[in-house]
């Protein structure tokens, strides 16, 4: 008789990343049980009975909270004591890797990624570059590597990882990158990060991580282009003005930087993440609220007005509504190209300012701002906008991969 029962899919996660979300998890449960107490006590002062401090209930309901913490204490130390008896596995990154793992893992860093490195959570993503999906090793760089190197380096978006440029449209294989790169003979590189911390954080560590690169390159690394996706684009600017504060050689080979989806100006999801933060104290019993608004990662906060460097711009009283970055312009001697997409069929005002890709406005993708000394100098033939696409959608969109070609052929001599 056959059996019939369908079986399970494995598991995406193994043992090792069970044990560090465990650890999370002992984290978050007495968090939990502070909020859902400090709920109560707001619901309870606003019928007058006061609690013992702040957030904090008394009587017999402040003897239950006690007990409720001591229990979820009590929760987490036995997890741990669990953890502690099961038998020893490699780190996380020593792993072997798959591509619905590394799409989880990439997740949780966008959305915890400085709250896993600040706990020194294993599953924290260090920044790498890669080379024909393995890590670029310092000390034993590929033996195929060309003495005269020309590189193009794919930094991927918030949580997403290197593997997510690989993708499909009508059932065919896409990588825009690895296609302009076979065609234009570059090397095809990519980046790996941790997309939950701060960008310019990112763009520091990757400003460094290139200075490497060049170092170590066995001959004469001649051409870097950058393509950057969504916030990789950011990541891309910020690295860029790190290098030139800290005198590093390596834009100087910097020849082309391309931005896919960025949102130079900001992602209207983040603004309604950040007047959530600001509205949710409005009332005693959604404050406690607040707390849960702020748990979004720091490199999602910098997405509100596409945040690049720590610099803050000096307020100016007759501007009320004035962008609080401080202006960073596109890299000088460097060819930049910016490619947006729209759902809509056509350009108009809510397309333009609200719509976009779905994610991303199209006047934020092609660096326009209402005030003039953030505006980004894409020239129009650098520009191109690609309408009924979405954001994920432009990296399967055929137009994207043929204007790519067109921007970097060389012209012929």
């Amino acid at each position: 008789m056959t059996d019939t029962t369908e079986k399970s899919p494995p598991s995406s996660w193994h043992l090792s990343d069970i044990r560090e979300l465990a650890h999370l998890l002992t984290l978050a449960l007495p968090a939990v049980v502070q909020l859902t107490e400090a709920v109560h006590q707001a619901v309870l002062s606003g019928m007058g009975i006061k609690g013992r401090d702040e957030g904090k209930t008394a009587g017999i309901t402040g003897l239950v909270y006690k007990g409720v913490h001591g229990a979820a204490n009590t929760l987490g130390c036995g997890i741990n004591h669990l953890l502690s008896r099961l038998p020893a596995t490699p780190p996380p990154h020593q792993i072997p890797e798959t591509p619905k793992r590394a799409a989880l893992i990439a997740t949780l860093n966008g959305v915890l990624g400085d709250k896993l490195v600040e706990h020194h959570n294993a599953l924290a993503t260090p920044m790498t570059l890669r080379y024909q999906g393995q890590l670029l090793d310092w000390q034993a760089m590929p033996k195929d590597l060309p003495r005269e190197g020309r590189v193009l380096l794919m930094i991927h978006g918030l949580c997403m990882n290197d593997l997510q440029w690989q993708t499909e449209h009508q059932g065919k294989p896409v990588n825009h990158g690895e296609q302009v790169a076979a065609a234009l003979g570059y090397l095809p590189l990519y980046l790996r990060y941790n997309s939950g911390l701060p960008i310019a954080q990112n763009g520091q560590q990757l400003a460094l991580l290139l200075e490497q690169l060049l170092a170590h390159w066995p001959g004469e690394l001649k051409e870097i282009t950058i393509m950057g996706y969504s916030m990789g684009g950011l990541v891309a600017r910020s690295a860029c003005h790190h290098a030139s504060e800290a005198g590093l050689s390596w834009p100087a080979r910097l020849a082309n930087l391309i931005f896919l989806g960025t949102p130079h100006h900001g992602a209207p999801l983040e603004h309604a993440g950040h007047w959530l933060e600001q509205l949710l104290p409005a009332t005693a019993y959604s404050e406690p609220f607040v707390k849960l608004a702020r748990l979004r990662s720091a490199g999602i906060k910098d997405l509100r007005h596409g945040k690049v460097t720590d610099a803050v711009a000096r307020p100016d009283p007759a501007v009320p509504s004035q962008d609080p970055r401080e202006p960073l312009p596109l890299p000088c001697g460097v060819n930049c190209y910016a490619i947006a997409a729209t759902t809509a069929a056509k350009r108009n005002l809510l397309a333009d300012r609200l719509i976009g890709d779905g994610l991303v406005p199209l006047r934020s993708a092609l660096g326009q701002h209402r005030e003039a000394r953030h505006q980004l100098a894409f020239l129009p033939a650098h520009t191109l906008i690609v309408y009924r696409t979405s954001h994920m959608a432009l990296l399967t969109s055929p137009q994207v991969g043929q204007q790519l070609l067109r921007w970097l052929r060389p012209l012929p001599t």
